[in-house]
């Protein structure tokens, strides 16, 4: 831990009780995780009562703060204010305050396709590319982008290939992975055809590869698929 940490921390502890203090350790020690209130509880072995009033104390000093968790967004999860919290509690970049952001997701697939279609072949990086230079979006990552071409293969609008190195290849490197749409144009008047997947709300998922039955990501847990079913 460096000096300005350590000077931040005394100065932390100058403005708290004990009871303050114990809780607070516990929860800046959990870093950008956070902690649950009921495994506050645990570590702490204070009373209820008196962790609920250390916690308020704690949020109106501005020494923590309270984060939405993907996993369970009905329990209170606390981290220290100098943290951001891990993609593991966000979702990532592809949730904003705790929602699936369906519109970036839907829009970053439009581009995607669309490119692929007018390059008849691309790969990762060259979309990536163009989105950074064109600004469409902030910050936009490989990752991301893995995860949306992904996503546009299993809805059946892209096929991912291996370069041959000639032909339409000639720009890549050979068993380079690149994309190209199954038919020609592979989208109508600048939007793509919706498949069979994108009826549903796993179809514009990206985070579709981490969903499982026993995962923190899953059906049960899933506010849109359950609305879906509703529906």
């Amino acid at each position: 831990m460096n000096k300005q940490k350590l000077e931040r921390l005394a100065s932390n502890s100058d403005n708290m009780n004990d009871a303050e203090r114990i809780v607070y350790n516990v929860i800046h020690s959990k870093q950008n995780m956070g902690i649950w209130m009921a495994d506050i509880k645990r570590e702490t072995t204070l009373p209820k009562s008196m962790i609920k009033k250390s916690i308020k104390m704690l949020q109106t000093k501005g020494e923590i703060k309270e984060v939405v968790n993907i996993k369970n967004k009905s329990k209170k999860h606390y981290m220290a204010a100098g943290f951001e919290p891990a993609d593991e509690i966000t979702g990532g970049s592809w949730y904003s305050e705790g929602k699936l952001d369906q519109e970036y997701i839907f829009s970053l697939r439009q581009v995607c396709l669309n490119y692929v279609s007018r390059n008849v072949v691309a790969n990762r990086d060259g979309i990536l590319e163009f989105i950074n230079q064109g600004g469409y979006f902030s910050g936009t990552t490989t990752q991301e982008i893995d995860q949306i071409l992904g996503n546009l293969v299993l809805d059946d609008k892209i096929i991912e290939v291996k370069s041959t190195g000639y032909g339409d290849y000639e720009k890549f490197p050979v068993g380079r992975i690149c994309y190209r749409c199954k038919s020609k144009g592979g989208v109508n008047n600048g939007e793509g055809k919706i498949g069979a997947m994108a009826s549903i709300p796993c179809g514009v998922c990206p985070r579709i590869n981490l969903c499982s039955p026993d995962s923190f990501i899953s059906p049960q847990t899933c506010e849109l698929y359950q609305k879906w079913l509703d529906f």
